[in-house]
């Protein structure tokens, strides 16, 4: 089948890339939402200095879409692109949002796709796992939940993480796998990736409750 990949360079819909390209599904293009607003609905808001790298890593080529990020508007954003491309189905990394992974099926229904979502409904533990099995490295970039400090901001997401996010899910109920927005990820290499990336310099920036990681300088490294 030929697919399209939504993607925001994070964990889960890289999890979800690679799932489906062992399937034996051909990616044909992958879709990075690019919105306006740091609240939107649906999408987390990528590093756009990263999305050409991620692409060069990877060999995918990827569409850059930006869209206000207003609710519901910002579906009609994604429709449109995805109107436009000669594609058997869409696969996104939603674990356990209703909200998202309904939205997308409405979508893929009106425009006759399939819609895939690899990682649905599985246990988030067992998706962690895997995903360190696998070979993924990928760090924390942004935080907004009890529990979560300034010192996850840029922390390698290891066995040694898992574990903590554990004792965090089970103090606050944060979700293992971040899929309440507590907090935001980027892969930095993995098995679907020809190269790495290296960051060069980072900073940390903190607003009282929550925080991201400022990359402000990175580039491909040899694997």
């Amino acid at each position: 089948m030929k697919i399209v990949s939504l993607l925001s360079g994070g964990k889960d819909s890289m999890h979800a890339l690679w799932l489906a390209s062992r399937e034996g599904h051909k990616v044909k293009n992958v879709i990075v939402m690019i919105p306006e607003r740091e609240d939107s609905w649906m999408y987390h808001r990528p590093d756009v200095n990263l999305i050409d790298l991620l692409s060069e890593c990877t060999g995918f080529p990827f569409t850059k879409v930006e869209t206000s990020g207003v609710h519901e508007e910002e579906l009609d954003d994604l429709k449109r692109v995805l109107g436009e491309l000669e594609v058997d189905g869409v696969v996104s990394g939603a674990i356990a949002s209703t909200y998202q992974k309904s939205r997308i099926e409405r979508i893929c229904n009106e425009l006759g796709l399939k819609s895939i979502t690899p990682l649905w409904g599985r246990d988030p533990l067992e998706l962690f796992r895997e995903f360190l099995a696998a070979g993924f490295e990928a760090i924390v970039t942004k935080v907004s939940a009890e529990g979560l400090d300034e010192n996850w901001l840029g922390r390698k997401l290891d066995s040694r993480a898992m574990r903590d996010l554990l004792e965090l899910n089970r103090r606050y109920g944060i979700h293992i796998s971040g899929e309440g927005g507590e907090y935001e990820s980027l892969v930095l290499d993995g098995p679907i990736f020809k190269k790495r990336i290296e960051l060069l310099e980072v900073k940390r920036l903190w607003h009282g409750t929550s925080g991201h990681l400022l990359i402000k300088q990175a580039k491909l490294a040899e694997r």
